[in-house]
């Protein structure tokens, strides 16, 4: 598996945001078959960045109503990648 296929995009919500700005985290949705290692590879070879803590969260999928009609938004694999101090990732900009 390539790293592009481990890293699917990254999150941009108002708290990956902050937390990028305040702790230099970086949020991505990764595949669903990955493990820290695999995420930790593939931020080094794509961004040439050495990370220095992932961690992974399994979001379970949600509930959402729309009038009478249900249905269940997708379940998403995260990873939460800290930086080292002083090097960033421009993921507004980012075509690498």
């Amino acid at each position: 598996m390539s790293a592009r296929d481990i890293i699917v995009r990254p999150i941009v919500t108002e708290k990956a945001t902050k937390m990028q700005a305040e702790g230099n985290w970086v949020e991505f949705e990764v595949a669903r078959d990955t493990n820290k290692s695999a995420v930790a590879q593939a931020v080094q070879e794509i961004y040439h960045i050495k990370p220095v803590a992932v961690n992974i969260v399994n979001t379970k999928p949600k509930v959402r109503r729309v009038g009478r009609y249900s249905g269940k938004v997708r379940a998403v694999k995260k990873a939460m990648v800290k930086l080292p101090e002083g090097q960033t990732i421009d993921i507004y900009h980012s075509e690498d």
